[in-house]
């Protein structure tokens, strides 16, 4: 996460799934999107990698107690004492049930509570919404974060029209607060009353206008 921000960076589900490789591994847990390909190349061919290696792109939230933060612990059948309770399998920085020569505590922090790794959060709601440009009629469709404001939403039209700036956006005739989220200008979020109703939600997807101002100056 940009520590020269006070705002993260909010994620979907589909966004942290996208980075499933060895090369490229991402996890999210307790609502913290990870970015652990520095970890993989560091512990390359260990073979405590390969739970993580087994969860690339998915959510590892179980793995964890969300009141500590910590690994989640069990009591050993055998010991009677508490332990990590890894069903998967022990994992980098994941120290041993007993006592062990070969165990390296010379790893700082746990990965799983350094800042470091962190590049944002899992949106903890995403929902759909249509851009339509009323100069082109081109529509797009985007899933965005409920958290998101309007103007980081820009941000992810920019592929699909540089000039995005350059335009006022509206819903229903109402000009948009671009420092405001999606619920906070009153676009509604049917989502949980049409599952209700059993109605389909791509048939309700609501819809964002764009008026070109004449001005690319902005683009």
């Amino acid at each position: 996460m940009d520590s020269g921000t006070s705002r993260p960076r909010f994620f979907t589900p589909a966004e942290v799934a996208a980075h499933d490789t060895v090369d490229d591994l991402w996890v999210s847990c307790l609502g913290r999107v990870c970015d652990l390909s520095p970890l993989v190349t560091r512990y390359r061919g260990d073979v405590l990698l390969l739970p993580i290696l087994e969860c690339a792109g998915t959510d590892i939230s179980s793995w964890f107690d969300p009141q500590t933060g910590d690994i989640r612990r069990c009591v050993d059948p055998l010991t009677h004492c508490a332990r990590y309770y890894t069903p998967r399998g022990r994992f980098v920085h994941v120290p041993p049930s007993g006592p062990s020569s070969g165990w390296d505590t010379d790893f700082g922090q746990p990965w799983w509570s350094d800042e470091r790794y962190e590049v944002g959060r899992l949106s903890a709601k995403t929902r759909w919404i249509r851009v339509i440009n009323t100069l082109t009629s081109q529509e797009q469709k985007l899933q965005v974060c409920s958290e998101e404001t309007l103007a980081e939403i820009l941000l992810r039209y920019l592929r699909y029209n540089a000039h995005a700036r350059s335009y006022t956006w509206k819903h229903g005739g109402t000009i948009l607060d671009m420092s405001k989220t999606l619920d906070q200008n009153h676009v509604p979020d049917d989502d949980q009353e049409l599952q209700e109703l059993r109605l389909d939600p791509e048939r309700f997807i609501p819809s964002i206008q764009l008026y070109f101002n004449d001005d690319l100056t902005e683009g």
